[in-house]
């Protein structure tokens, strides 16, 4: 079982940076990812990363802008995200790669303004 809370979302303008945190407890030796779901959209993934914290695997549409890293003394995921669009907009999740259905808490949003 794991549990998972985002933070870190919040307004900003095109082309600015953010950075949100995923705080996990119980069993985090496994490989995780972040999600977002925009506005009448299904929820997509964005990038994921081994239990390591290496080979980062990440969705075309953020490659290159944005960079996920992990620190296991913290049990925290980040996603630092940069050069941010208005098509970022969305409420941004953690959960394990591949997702398990229990483990969605409450997101993190992310409004870009343009």
């Amino acid at each position: 079982q794991v549990q998972l809370v985002e933070s870190g979302g919040g307004l900003v303008q095109a082309g600015g940076s953010l950075r949100l945190s995923c705080a996990a407890s119980g069993r985090t030796s496994v490989n995780m990812a972040w999600y977002r779901q925009a506005p009448g959209k299904e929820r997509e993934f964005v990038v994921a990363i081994n239990w390591s914290g290496s080979r980062p695997r990440y969705a075309d549409s953020v490659k290159g802008r944005f960079t996920i890293s992990r620190m296991h003394a913290a049990n925290t995921m980040y996603l630092q995200m940069n050069s941010l669009k208005a098509e970022d907009t969305a409420v941004y999740y953690c959960n394990v790669d591949p997702p398990v259905s229990s483990y969605w808490g409450q997101g993190t949003q992310v409004t870009v303004s343009s």
